[in-house]
């Protein structure tokens, strides 16, 4: 079998995975059964970064938190496209999302509150071995590809872009943008559709081990790629006036996962791995793992300043039409330190 037809088999496979996460339901273990009724849904991506999800799944937080009477469900979403209509049609309670999807629903007038930090960093930009491209002076006149058009990817990818004095083509510039599935990327590359890619862990590290691709711009050197959450736990102020008490021990829940995932790293990593192998049907390689861990942060924190910096951004590159305000986005008070 020649290195292209393995290339195209594995995107084939992981591209099935994570179509087969969407909209999985899995029932909480430890949440016991409902004697009142209440049910808490918590949705989530089935991605590295949203390990605070998986972790509490796993050790039973949010059941133990919620009490027996509350039964605990969980739903995996393929995009953040598909979370957000979750949210606003009430099929999920809360859960883990990036904060492109959020911005943009929240300045289209969804109800949506962010009320706390999941994990930060993780974004590279990463060159196939076909382009040339050695450096960020080789990216005039090549095509990029990110998850979606104005996602948080998308967004850190077009503002270090415009730092360097390069637009897109969708706003009058050089360079192509196009948009696919992450799981797609080995393939597309090795066809030499695409040259470039803004891409979350753990696929960077995957192109790089899978692809021969090249880390040009690293999660610490992206625009926001320090500071900036790149997944967020979320609710709507519905919900959270209506059930405050349920909404805080939700969060309860996820700090705990957050510290058993310091302080235990390798049994996240474990935990992690498999719950993306149930969901998806593929199973991350520990290495890979392990170096992707390595560009995340995971914390309850939200910057409020980044997350308005990052939104004017969205609106300097004219992926939102009105300049934002998230003064009432963002709701700390459940963080409890």
């Amino acid at each position: 079998m020649n290195t292209k037809t393995k290339m195209l088999g594995l995107s084939l496979l992981l591209g099935v995975g994570l179509l087969a996460g969407c909209g999985t339901i899995d029932k909480g273990s430890g949440s016991g059964s409902s004697e009142a009724g209440k049910k808490v849904v918590i949705g989530y991506f089935p991605n590295i970064d949203h390990a605070p999800a998986m972790v509490a799944k796993e050790k039973g937080y949010y059941g133990k938190e919620l009490g027996k009477e509350v039964k605990v469900e969980y739903k995996t979403f393929p995009d953040g496209g598909a979370f957000m209509t979750a949210l606003k049609t009430g099929d999920i309670d809360a859960g883990l999302v990036g904060p492109g999807p959020v911005m943009n629903n929240f300045t289209n007038g969804a109800d949506v509150k962010i009320i706390a930090g999941a994990s930060s960093g993780g974004t590279a930009i990463v060159a196939s071995k076909k382009s040339g491209i050695d450096s960020v002076e080789d990216f005039n006149g090549k095509t990029f590809i990110t998850p979606g058009v104005g996602c948080t990817h998308d967004v850190q990818m077009e503002t270090f872009l415009k730092e360097l004095g390069i637009t897109s083509a969708r706003i009058g510039g050089t360079m192509k943008h196009v948009t696919g599935n992450p799981a797609q990327y080995a393939s597309m590359f090795e066809s030499g559709k695409v040259d470039l890619a803004a891409v979350p862990e753990p696929w960077a590290t995957q192109l790089v081990k899978k692809a021969g691709a090249k880390v040009i711009v690293d999660s610490s050197q992206i625009s926001y790629g320090k500071t900036l959450p790149n997944t967020i736990l979320v609710t709507s102020s519905k919900k959270m006036d209506a059930e405050k008490e349920i909404i805080a021990k939700i969060v309860k829940a996820q700090q705990q996962a957050i510290e058993f995932i310091a302080e235990n790293p390798e049994e996240a990593k474990e935990i992690t791995i498999k719950d993306i192998k149930d969901i998806t049907k593929q199973e991350l390689e520990k290495d890979i793992v392990d170096n992707a861990w390595k560009n995340l942060r995971f914390t309850e924190e939200v910057n409020k300043e980044v997350i308005q910096q990052f939104a004017e951004s969205s609106f300097d590159l004219h992926f939102l039409k009105e300049k934002p305000d998230f003064d009432a986005l963002i709701d700390p008070q459940f963080i409890k330190r």
